[in-house]
């Protein structure tokens, strides 16, 4: 499923259930297995779920076996078959986060509309 996050401060942010789920968990949101539909962080909610994404962000490394340079090496892996990391993965949902607890809103999540 195709979900996607609303807040008012700033633009929407789409991602696979699947993918949003382990970040979820991080910021403290008890699902095991499977994401709600729908679902709100609230403003009060919102300086420990940041501190629980942050926390998960400081023990996962980033996978940097390639780092990208100027040379021309040929061995290099493609950047499309990358697996995306963790920390790639939430960083627009906890920039999202930030804005919202600035701004003192809630942030919530629905299924996307299909295009």
């Amino acid at each position: 499923m195709l979900i996607v996050f609303h807040s008012k401060s700033s633009a929407e942010v789409l991602m696979f259930a699947k993918h949003a789920l382990p970040i979820l968990k991080a910021a403290g949101k008890p699902y095991d297995t499977e994401l709600p539909e729908r679902g709100v962080i609230t403003r009060d909610q919102m300086a420990e779920a940041i501190a629980g994404i942050e926390r998960a962000l400081s023990i996962t490394k980033e996978n940097d076996e390639n780092p990208d340079t100027d040379d021309d090496n040929d061995d290099k892996v493609h950047p499309i078959n990358e697996p995306v990391s963790f920390r790639r993965r939430s960083w627009p949902l906890l920039a999202m986060l930030r804005l919202a607890q600035e701004k003192q809103e809630d942030v919530t999540w629905e299924p996307a509309t299909v295009w």
